[in-house]
């Protein structure tokens, strides 16, 4: 592969890293609004504490640990670009 080449297939994987981070950032923002929608009608009906599915915390811990790979993934390859 020629130099120009790999310039540009790492640019195509810099913009697959922009797309993926924009899918968890929608996904995080999607899961958050489900989050308030559960206790809001919660708190509307029942009073109280609102219980939460533990699963839905899970999630959102996941997508941040995943939001950190994907910054990580973006480091390197910017690191890559500049060495050559």
């Amino acid at each position: 592969m020629s130099l120009d080449g790999l310039h540009h297939a790492l640019a195509a994987v810099h913009t697959g890293l922009g797309d993926a981070s924009a899918q968890l950032a929608s996904a995080t923002r999607l899961l958050a609004q489900a989050r308030r929608a559960m206790r809001d009608a919660q708190l509307a009906h029942a009073g109280g504490e609102p219980w939460l599915p533990t699963q839905l915390d899970a999630a959102l811990d996941e997508l941040e640990h995943q939001r950190g790979r994907l910054a990580d993934a973006g480091d390197l390859l910017d690191a890559y670009q500049a060495r050559l």
